[in-house]
């Protein structure tokens, strides 16, 4: 019978939503398994990790496996488990075709046995990409757009407040005084640091009425710059 040998995946420990949550995938992976006739002879999970690389326990493991020709087969319950990434995805199949093991994806109803198989995994992969890609180029773009029109994008940045429309910001005239402080302190070449014992000896404190700190400077700096 053929060895074969379940992957899931979750990006969070307690993921459990949209059908791939760890005991989802399981059971479908085992359902495959005996479709394909095999023995699932482990199972390897990676719970609360990003697909983002394959530089992640479960994977180096699995990878161990597929080296040593442990297994002839790998089944996942879904592509998107197993890598996020176009370039892994590649590197995945060439290392299964070079030692011979196939691999099977539940939910693209996929088999790396066939050159066909093969093909279609590359496509969805780099579909996948594409669409991660394009969104985010949406998302940086309605971004810019909101900067320029002067919208509030994310947190209040220091010297700024929301205006009474809730939409665009405004100056904050005693932050912007604080800001003008940090400045000169800067330009006479204090360090960050400085800056911050500078600012609580006199009494200073944060929008949060906090004392400062080097990194409450680096940020109110960036602010000046925005």
């Amino acid at each position: 019978m053929k060895r074969l040998v379940g992957y899931a995946r979750v990006s969070t420990a307690g993921q459990a939503d949209k059908g791939v949550s760890l005991a989802a995938q399981t059971a479908k992976i085992e359902a495959m398994c005996a479709v394909q006739d095999g023995v699932l002879v482990g199972m390897i999970v990676d719970a609360g990790e990003s697909a983002k690389s394959l530089d992640r326990p479960g994977m180096v493991q699995l990878l161990e496996l597929i080296e040593s020709r442990s297994v002839d087969g790998v089944i996942v319950a879904k592509l998107d488990r197993l890598t996020r990434s176009v370039r892994d995805l590649a590197d995945l199949i060439e290392i299964l075709k070079k030692r011979d093991v196939k691999l099977i994806s539940v939910a693209e109803s996929l088999d790396t046995g066939s050159a066909a198989g093969r093909l279609v995994i590359n496509l969805l992969g780099a579909v996948s990409c594409w669409e991660r890609e394009t969104g985010a180029e949406r998302t940086r773009a309605a971004l810019a757009h909101k900067k320029a029109r002067g919208e509030r994008i994310g947190s209040v940045r220091f010297g700024y407040r929301l205006a009474s429309d809730g939409v665009h910001l405004e100056v904050e005239p005693s932050e912007q005084r604080i800001i003008d402080v940090i400045r000169d302190l800067r330009n006479s070449g204090l360090s960050l640091q400085a800056i911050a014992d500078r600012l609580n000896a006199d009494g200073v404190r944060t929008r949060r009425g906090t004392e400062w700190r080097n990194q409450y400077v680096h940020n109110a700096l960036r602010a000046v710059a925005c």
